[in-house]
């Protein structure tokens, strides 16, 4: 009878190991196609790495440091759900003038470049800094977009991100 237990513990923990190897593969797998994501989106907006330097200070195009502060600003708040997601996508796609697929891939690529500045609050320091560089201190769309993602009431730290974006910009 003890043999019998044995085995069935045997079997049972062989199983419990298998399912957790396939659940490790597939969470590999699903870390994979997000990697792929952003190379792709980088890819299709011109974004280049330099070696030297911060991926940020490596931002060419307004809209995608645009898009960096838009995520960078929504994460201040937590995690941002699906409505204020999507309000942000059409927010970019009005206030940028950019179609739904491209506002989906600024906002992949300002994701990761929020995540090489690990976190929010240096990512929109960052951000606005580089925003600034590029447009010549024309704020543009940009507090229309982060209005669109802003917490009613707004949080201390969006708060508190206002005041540095406006410091960047040298806005009284």
């Amino acid at each position: 009878m003890h043999i019998v237990i044995g085995v069935i513990g045997l079997v049972t923990a062989v199983y419990f190991f298998v399912l957790r190897a396939r659940n490790a593969a597939e969470m590999t797998h699903d870390l994979m196609e997000m990697a792929d994501d952003v190379r792709a989106a980088a890819r299709r907006l011109g974004f280049r790495r330099m070696k030297a330097q911060h991926p940020v200070d490596a931002i060419e195009d307004p809209n995608t440091a645009a898009a960096t502060l838009a995520v960078a600003f929504m994460e201040l708040h937590g995690m941002p759900t699906d409505t204020t997601h999507q309000s942000l996508l059409r927010s970019m796609q009005s206030s940028l003038e950019i179609d739904l697929k491209e506002a989906e891939e600024q906002l992949i690529l300002g994701r990761w470049l929020v995540n090489e500045c690990k976190g929010p609050s240096p990512a929109i320091s960052r951000a606005s800094k580089r925003l600034y560089q590029l447009t010549g201190g024309d704020v543009g769309p940009l507090f229309d977009i982060l209005g669109s993602v802003t917490a009613d009431p707004a949080s201390e730290q969006q708060t508190e991100a206002i005041h540095e974006i406006k410091r960047a910009f040298r806005i009284t």
